[in-house]
């Protein structure tokens, strides 16, 4: 929006005792696409169905497992047995694409619908328990090379639950509510008393959304989450730790917000009095630097020419396979959910001004099931995309690709700006000590700039000397008009060491 408007946005965030300040300005600084933004991680579908081995496998079951019960069922949230393991391919595999394991040994259970299936049970807490607990994972051991290198889980029956540990059920080591652990019983007996809330608010109000502020949500994730990772061995972890890990919270700090809110300000301030020039970018760090400093800041960085947001002419190269990717896949997944806009309007660059997807409702709803071959579009087409709500425009250069990774569909490259390496991001971006591993002594400048990133050194009560790494060329040409020159030694101890050569 502030692109749109070519209206300076100062920008901030925090995560626990770290921060950021920056201003975003159109054409001047660099705005939110200029740079990769890091993927969300995710766990194989089989990891988290057949061999969970950390806390999070079994949390994001838990979670699955409330959807398919409560919650928009999701085909990719299924927690049955993998069948489809490639590390499970065998007599297990045949059997179950035989329907073998329907019979009583796997409980007589049909592999259908998990909310079906519970339904028709009335929502039984025993039943669903042995299903899911002692069911399932006896199947799961019937396929043996899973555990050829891993310890097998050990299903949990209902009636021999392991005993009561004393040490959870109390409150002897003085630890609040939440941060107590439960034992195995006492997660059986939340599963059975969540289930029956959960089951009444379902019914009450249609799908749930899962909600880790609600009681009966959170204390149902907890509790699944625990029993399956007693399955496998895991440690089972408090109902604080499980609602920060499925909720993905970072613990907001007080004055960690109060500091980047006087930052915000103080930047704010600069844009108001028309020194834009002068707005820094600060990081707040964890620990004081080498020089006891918590705030480092930086030049604002320069935009990315081949951004496809902020750049003048804006473009992006997207691979998909044409004979099967539709129109609708193509304004959802990628224009909308990937590239930000919101209502997009996009025709073919073929001369004949093609309309593909049109903002206005149902001018072209006839097209969403059709494939982009269908448009004669194939590699190396070009397509005009143009979201009037945001001011915002691009060309879509399209490039064929057969083959993709399991649950891709396609893959931005080419003017997409590169991920920064490690090597990179370590060498350049300042770090908690204050100090860069770039050890670049030819430029005259306490700077160390690579790529426009900048480290700022300072001095013991002096301000920042900060200057930008000219170009070698730049340097040479302007040798004989530079009075002094200033390098860098390499750092001993904590003490940085300029000598000044008249």
């Amino acid at each position: 929006m502030c692109l749109a408007a070519d209206i300076p946005l100062v920008e901030s965030g925090t995560a626990g005792y770290l921060g950021q300040v920056t201003v975003i300005k159109k054409s001047v600084t660099e705005c939110y696409e200029c740079q990769p933004k890091p993927t969300q991680k995710t766990f194989p579908g089989c990891t988290i169905r057949n061999t969970p081995s950390e806390p999070v496998h079994c949390i994001v079951w838990a979670k699955h497992l409330y959807n398919q019960l409560f919650g928009e069922e999701d085909p990719d949230q299924d927690v049955s047995p993998d069948t489809a393991d490639p590390e499970a391919a065998g007599d297990a595999g045949i059997a179950a694409l035989e329907g073998k394991a329907n019979n009583v040994d796997a409980g007589g259970i049909a592999r259908t619908s998990t909310r079906e299936w519970a339904a028709s049970t009335d929502y039984n807490s025993e039943k669903l328990f042995r299903k899911l607990f002692y069911d399932d994972v006896k199947y799961l051991l019937s396929m043996d090379k899973l555990w050829k290198k891993r310890a097998a889980p050990i299903p949990l029956n209902w009636d021999l639950l392991p005993p009561e540990e004393p040490s959870s059920t109390t409150n002897s080591n003085g630890d609040i509510k939440d941060q107590r652990i439960w034992d195995v019983r006492e997660c059986v007996e939340k599963f059975t008393d969540s289930l029956a809330k959960l089951k009444k608010q379902y019914r009450d109000q249609g799908d749930l959304v899962w909600d880790k502020d609600d009681s009966a949500s959170m204390d149902f994730v907890t509790a699944v989450a625990n029993i399956r990772a007693q399955i496998f061995g895991i440690a089972r972890k408090s109902r604080f730790k499980i609602k920060s890990m499925a909720g993905n919270i970072i613990p907001a700090i007080a004055t960690t917000n109060a500091v980047i809110a006087g930052l915000i300000i103080m930047e704010a301030l600069k844009i108001l009095s028309g020194h834009l020039d002068t707005c820094k970018t600060v990081y707040l760090n964890k620990r004081p630097t080498a020089r006891k400093k918590l705030l480092v800041p930086c030049f604002l960085d320069k935009p990315n020419p081949k951004c496809y947001v902020c750049s003048s002419k804006p473009e992006v190269t997207v691979q998909v396979n044409c004979a099967t990717f539709t129109v609708k896949m193509l304004e959802d997944k990628v224009l909308k959910a990937y590239l930000g806009m919101v209502a997009p309007d996009v025709e073919v660059d073929d001369g004949k001004g093609t309309i593909l997807i049109s903002s206005d409702e149902g001018e072209t709803e006839e097209n969403n099931d059709k494939c982009l071959a269908d448009f004669a579009i194939r590699h190396s087409s070009r397509l005009k995309a143009d979201d009037f709500l945001q001011n915002y425009s691009l060309i879509l250069n399209i490039d064929q690709c057969n083959i993709f990774d399991d649950d891709v569909d396609f893959k931005v490259v080419g003017e997409k700006p590169r991920p920064i390496s490690e090597t990179e991001a370590t060498s350049s971006k300042v770090t908690e000590k204050g100090e860069s591993s770039s050890q670049s002594t030819s430029q005259p400048s306490t700077v160390v700039d690579d790529e426009d990133d900048i480290m700022v050194v300072v001095d013991e009560g002096q301000e920042a000397s900060v200057s930008k790494k000219r170009k070698l060329s730049e340097d040479m040409d302007d040798k004989s008009a530079k009075k002094s020159k200033v390098t860098s030694q390499t750092r001993n101890g904590d003490d940085d060491t300029l000598i000044i050569d008249p």
